[in-house]
């Protein structure tokens, strides 16, 4: 018996196969969404990523990670922030009516806070959020060992919490959201515009040959590891925010756990250091919490589509 795991990224598609109960992939494939892609294309590499891993078997059952607002009782994606096309696609029926077979369909944030809770950094513990930090900033919660989507599913938005109400200005419309100041896009566009308005940052134009154009929050990352005097204050201000949002956040839920995932996770232990030191003084002192790393990387929201697959069978 085994379980087909999907993972509709952004900016790449991931299949999986895997044997129920193991935690290991049969076979496993992704390729990157191209260029003006649209939810046509993406499902079009999708299915050649299944009938390739398929191999004329059939799946006892499907999981999916979609990158978006899902409506998870149906099944059906509400959008995409990043391809176009998605408006209310009801992604569920479209896969059970071609494979026959009952399919999950749920967020990215809050499949892969079911994958670390069931594979991962989450394992034995009965209450955690998981926080990823990548091209946005986004949440899923884990309550009394069970997914907690709020009425509509959007519960888990930490990335639109507002930490500086002085702030620059979010696409959501609000002033200084935690991913305003934490997401990678976000913090390239702020190192971008530093650099532009005085000197230095040797390290991060080095970098880029001087093309501002080409920053990334990875390339930020390299440049603060290395000592860089704008990287290290970009990401200090993205760390800060995310530690008083965790802070916050703790306060009202009291989870055991927060584990965080995602590009920006990989920012080196300055990072870490003021993410968990601004969480521990935002939060009450009487409030007690960990913030860790997630265990499964990048794969974490396949992990968590097989777990939304085996809930499903069961």
């Amino acid at each position: 018996m085994t379980i087909l795991a999907l993972d509709f990224g952004g900016t790449k598609l991931a299949a999986a196969l895997v044997n129920i109960g193991s935690r290991k992939w049969l076979r496993y494939e992704r390729r990157l969404s191209p260029e003006n892609a649209n939810a046509n294309t993406d499902l079009e590499i999708m299915r050649s990523l299944i009938y390739s891993l398929l191999q004329d078997t059939k799946p006892s059952a499907i999981g999916v990670s979609f990158g978006g607002p899902v409506d998870a009782s149906t099944g059906t994606v509400r959008l995409s922030h990043h391809v176009a096309g998605w408006e209310n696609i009801p992604l569920k029926n479209l896969l059970e009516d071609e494979f026959g077979v009952s399919v999950g369909v749920d967020n990215d944030a809050n499949v892969a806070a079911l994958g670390e809770h069931r594979f991962g950094a989450g394992q034995g513990y009965d209450s955690l959020f998981y926080i990823t930090v990548s091209t946005g900033v986004g949440g899923g919660w884990i309550l009394n060992g069970q997914p907690w989507r709020g009425v509509g599913g959007m519960a888990g938005e930490i990335g639109h919490v507002v930490v500086d109400p002085a702030g620059p200005i979010c696409l959501c419309g609000k002033r200084g959201c935690v991913e305003r100041l934490a997401s990678g896009p976000y913090m390239a566009q702020n190192a971008r515009e530093v650099l532009k308005t005085r000197k230095g940052g040797e390290i991060l134009r080095g970098l880029v040959d001087n093309n501002l154009e080409l920053l990334t929050g990875q390339l930020l990352s390299e440049a603060a590891a290395a000592g860089d005097d704008v990287a290290k204050e970009i990401l200090h201000k993205a760390a800060w925010a995310l530690g008083v949002g965790i802070g916050n956040v703790a306060n009202l839920m009291n989870p055991q756990r927060f584990i965080l995932g995602g590009g920006v996770t990989k920012a080196g232990e300055d990072f870490w250091r003021v993410v968990r030191q601004v969480a521990r003084e935002t939060a009450l002192p009487e409030v007690d919490f960990e913030v860790v790393s997630a265990a499964l990387g990048d794969d974490a929201p396949l992990w968590g589509a097989v777990a939304l697959a085996e809930m499903g069978m069961a």
